[in-house]
């Protein structure tokens, strides 16, 4: 049975970096929706000129915005936030374009935000599409505090309060943004949420709550040619980020101390298990983390990975 009384505005923020089947697909599903009618932003990442072509052609009704270069996860999101803020006061959902959530999900995560105003983000419970819908997480720790981030134990409540969450399907309060500000395009991909939530509930109070009756499923195989450099090399340097915004004095240099520590240690150990493009990753994410390079640097970290290639053939 439907719920009713729903409030159907709603702003859908979606990011597209050549991968135009996926984003479809994604655009597909939600015009299939029956009781939200939402507005889909989709944000171009500098792709391929076909890709996005595609992607226009197939759905006009999407609203495009195309940038000239790769702003990463953070700037590219960015883009479309601006965009729904000037188009109207609505709540935002950033979905990945590899993943899957039903209205009804939405309709659980807009209710659990309409219920107070102290909360300022919501998100689903997260499953893996391609492992039989296994269990990923329900919401994220503090990312300096904690080696493995993810809450991977399911909630025996229907809501559970937790410091970030994935930035895979997350609902948010469009005051959070007028008040504290835009993601920090500094980190350009993965922290930036931690960071967000980190930000608004300490200037605003603001909650970031998980809905167990919302479910997500995350095709992480689609994203899995990334996963041996730019995902380590991005996690290692925005750990360095992080801590400087956050954290000072004693603490700080702790924490420094012991994510460089840790940093080596994984290179090492990469080293000897001969997982060179991840070791190459994970190093340069450490000299960028402690000499305060943020920002892009996909092609620094792709090019030191594709150099090490050509070389092994010419062997």
């Amino acid at each position: 049975m439907r719920e009713s009384h729903v409030k159907t505005e709603l702003a859908i923020i979606i990011l597209n970096w050549n991968a135009a089947e996926d984003t479809m697909r994604c655009i597909r599903d939600i015009l299939a929706w029956e009781q939200l009618r939402p507005t889909i932003w989709i944000v171009d990442n500098a792709s391929a000129k076909d890709d996005i072509a595609a992607i226009a052609r197939a759905y006009p009704e999407a609203r495009i915005i195309r940038n000239e270069v790769n702003l990463g996860f953070s700037g590219g999101v960015n883009r479309g936030i601006q965009a729904a803020l000037q188009a109207g006061d609505v709540p935002i959902l950033l979905l990945n374009n590899d993943a899957l959530i039903d209205e009804s999900s939405v309709i659980h995560m807009l209710h659990t935000l309409q219920a107070s105003d102290d909360i300022g983000f919501v998100g689903p419970l997260l499953f893996d599409a391609d492992e039989a819908h296994t269990f990923i997480s329900a919401g994220a720790k503090n990312p300096v505090l904690h080696h493995q981030t993810r809450i991977d134990t399911f909630p025996r409540a229907e809501q559970q309060e937790v410091a970030t969450m994935s930035g895979t399907a997350i609902l948010i309060r469009p005051a959070v943004f007028k008040t504290v500000g835009l993601l920090d395009e500094a980190y350009f991909f993965s922290t930036e949420l931690a960071d967000l939530c980190r930000r608004a509930r300490q200037s605003a109070g603001y909650r970031c709550i998980i809905d167990a009756r919302a479910r997500a499923y995350h095709r992480i195989r689609r994203s899995a040619r990334y996963r041996s450099a730019l995902y380590p090399y991005y996690i290692i340097r925005n750990r360095f980020l992080y801590i400087r915004k956050f954290y000072h004095a004693l603490p700080r240099l702790w924490l420094i101390g012991f994510w460089a520590s840790y940093s080596l240690a994984l290179s090492v150990k990469l080293w000897l298990t001969g997982e060179t493009a991840t070791r190459r990753a994970v190093w340069l994410g450490l000299v960028d983390g402690l000499q305060g390079r943020f920002g892009g640097q996909n092609e620094r970290v792709l090019r030191s990975d594709s150099g090490r290639k050509a070389k092994n053939a010419r062997q």
